[in-house]
């Protein structure tokens, strides 16, 4: 094992242990305050309904060379890929109307 492994695995435990916390802190700080709790599991919730809308419309449609060695894509996973894909793309327009939205809301006021 040489010095690349050991960063590598480094980091992979810094990142693990950044998620850990970035979950785990704002839940600890919003136990003063339940009202923040439940903004979160709203956001959550409309999350998991985007996806949810996302991943019943995507195309679970693979093609014959990708099925075979060394992909092994399944159309379920292509369906989750596919869903997880657009989700990223209903949230990033939900993010840019948002912006939008901000700036115009600046400028009249």
């Amino acid at each position: 094992m040489d010095t690349t492994d050991i960063f590598l695995y480094a980091g992979y435990l810094l990142v693990i242990i950044g998620v850990i916390l970035a979950v785990l802190m704002p839940l600890i700080n919003s136990l003063d305050d339940p009202k923040s709790l439940l903004k979160t599991l709203v956001g959550v919730a409309v999350i998991a309904v985007v996806f949810g809308v996302a991943y019943s419309t995507a195309n679970g449609e693979v093609a014959a060379k990708y099925m075979a060695d060394p992909f092994n894509i399944t159309p379920s996973g292509a369906k989750m890929v596919g869903g997880i894909l657009l989700t990223v793309y209903a949230l990033f327009l939900l993010a840019i109307v948002g912006i939008v939205i901000t700036e115009i809301n600046k400028l009249i006021k």
